[in-house]
């Protein structure tokens, strides 16, 4: 198997969408879990409570929706950030760079036409969450909620594809391709 050269441009651009999608699934994380509406709201109650004070349920949500705003506005501009890289990285195959990889080629092995159609699938699922999240934020209102139900899917593809892509560059690191992991963070084969 060929030896894949990665330019600086291709390393910048893949090292800022992978730290953008690590903390995309953090906001995503945090909100499920110790962020949740729910559990901020009954923090905010049990400290009401010791105080004497009481609000209704729809106050303590509304509160929590509140409290919670500012990390979920880090949500909204790390997708600003990726439609960005996403918009530069399908820009740049027009100028010759970081070239798409055709999964038609004769000469693929069955483990290369894989790899090649996971990335296009990716990008399909990567640009349907970028259209969605725009339109949830820029779009009509009447549009918001099937769209949100859409958007919220994305969740599994990113994980899945993480867990593969992982898993695909330790394989290929101890296998047929010693060197991929040194290539994607400096340019070079360790050793060169």
């Amino acid at each position: 198997m060929e030896m894949t050269k990665y330019s600086k441009l291709y390393r910048i651009i893949h090292w800022a969408i992978a730290v953008s999608f690590l903390l995309l699934l953090i906001t995503i994380f945090l909100r499920l879990t110790w962020m949740n509406k729910y559990n901020v709201a009954a923090i905010i109650q049990e400290y009401l409570s010791d105080t004497g004070q009481n609000l209704s349920q729809e106050q303590l949500i509304v509160l929590a929706k509140e409290i919670r705003q500012p990390m979920w506005n880090w949500h909204i501009y790390l997708g600003y950030i990726l439609t960005g890289l996403f918009s530069l990285r399908f820009i740049l195959p027009l100028f010759g760079k970081m070239n798409f990889q055709n999964p038609f080629g004769k000469n693929l092995s069955t483990k290369e036409k894989f790899q090649k159609w996971t990335y296009i699938i990716f990008y399909v699922c990567v640009v349907i969450s970028l259209a969605t999240g725009l339109i949830i934020e820029f779009g009509p209102k009447e549009l918001k909620k099937p769209m949100e139900e859409i958007h919220v899917l994305g969740i599994y593809y990113l994980i899945g594809f993480i867990v593969l892509h992982v898993a695909g560059i330790l394989i290929a690191e101890f296998t047929d391709q010693k060197g991929i992991i040194s290539r994607i963070v400096s340019g070079s084969k360790k050793g060169n």
